[in-house]
């Protein structure tokens, strides 16, 4: 799974560690050439029934022929939206509406058009919270916007998952990506914990841990683009990690090797996360174009607007905690 995975920007990176794979050459990238999309049985946006089950089938031949031929297209990032929005998506919505039930609030917050940052705790061992909230942004959003999430290294080094964070739409958690998609007038998700919020132990949930130098909000500064702060209550309970073989993690060369009370002891079937009811809460957006260019730089102002995006989370986080009725339900 993609890790949103999230971790803080290091503007200190070599320009190599930040390399994007090339735009898409061909047919399917010519200037003004728009991907024709067809939406397939289950996905967003398709009518059920409408056309009957010869439409639906002749939709995902269609979607099939267009893979086969090349005609769709990816962007400079790798995102491929036809993709996302008609399989990967189509995958997540089942987990996102009957397993996890995942309620969304506050989503009028998000902008309806133009750059702006989402920031969001981040918890739960593995990273389903960066995929729910993608889901919760494309399904929620009046737009149906799509969330570009900022990814640590680790997603871009691992096979398989690499190719598929890169088609839907994740890349590098660094200062140049992110200025870029902000330009772009995308939404652009980050998770500034990374992997102390991800790999921390059962017994500290909830509990925000440091939001790294405040790289977001200095990227958020340049482009001139609204923080919107964002609380994820329910990921926490998914894998409870009781304890991190810390051995293990340095020889599969992990962050962290966690140990739950279901993870390794009962192989594969320790993975399936538990089905705890998840809420999340989009606050409202704190405005970043009334400061002038050489505000980013300014280390004081970073700080402040670092810690009232952290204290507006965590508070957001107590006030779901006492409001929820159960774990599960």
């Amino acid at each position: 799974m993609a890790d949103a995975k999230v971790i803080p920007f290091d503007d200190d990176r070599s320009r190599a560690a930040r390399r994007r794979p090339p735009a898409r050459t061909g047919p399917a990238a010519a200037p003004g050439r728009e991907a024709e999309v067809t939406a397939l049985p289950g996905a967003a946006g398709g009518e059920p029934g409408a056309g009957g089950w010869e439409e639906r089938v002749s939709s995902g031949l269609a979607f099939l022929r267009r893979r086969l031929t090349g005609e769709y297209e990816v962007d400079d990032f790798g995102f491929d939206r036809e993709l996302t929005d008609q399989v990967l998506m189509a995958l997540l919505r089942p987990v996102y509406e009957k397993y996890f039930r995942v309620e969304v609030r506050g989503i009028e917050n998000v902008p309806a058009e133009g750059g702006a940052l989402i920031v969001s705790n981040h918890s739960g061992t593995l990273p389903w919270d960066g995929l729910m909230l993608q889901v919760a942004v494309r399904d929620h959003h009046p737009g149906q916007r799509h969330l570009r999430l900022l990814a640590a290294d680790l997603v871009f080094a691992l096979p398989v998952v690499n190719e598929l964070a890169r088609k839907a739409g994740h890349t590098l958690a660094c200062a140049e990506d992110a200025e870029a998609l902000l330009g772009r007038g995308e939404l652009v998700g980050v998770m500034p914990e990374g992997f102390k919020g991800l790999g921390k132990p059962f017994g500290e949930r909830y509990k925000l841990q440091r939001f790294g130098r405040g790289g977001f909000v200095s990227t958020a500064l340049r482009a001139g683009t609204p923080i919107v702060p964002c609380s994820i209550v329910g990921a926490e309970e998914i894998y409870p990690m009781v304890g991190n073989a810390k051995t293990a993690a340095r020889l599969l060369g992990l962050p962290y090797f966690p140990l739950t009370p279901t993870f390794p002891w009962l192989g594969p079937l320790g993975a399936v996360p538990l089905p705890t009811k998840w809420t999340i809460q989009f606050g409202e957006p704190i405005a970043t174009d009334g400061h002038p260019p050489e505000a980013a730089e300014d280390p004081m102002l970073m700080f402040n607007l670092t810690d009232r995006v952290r204290e507006e989370i965590q508070h957001t986080l107590y006030k779901l905690l006492v409001g929820r009725r159960s774990v599960f339900f």
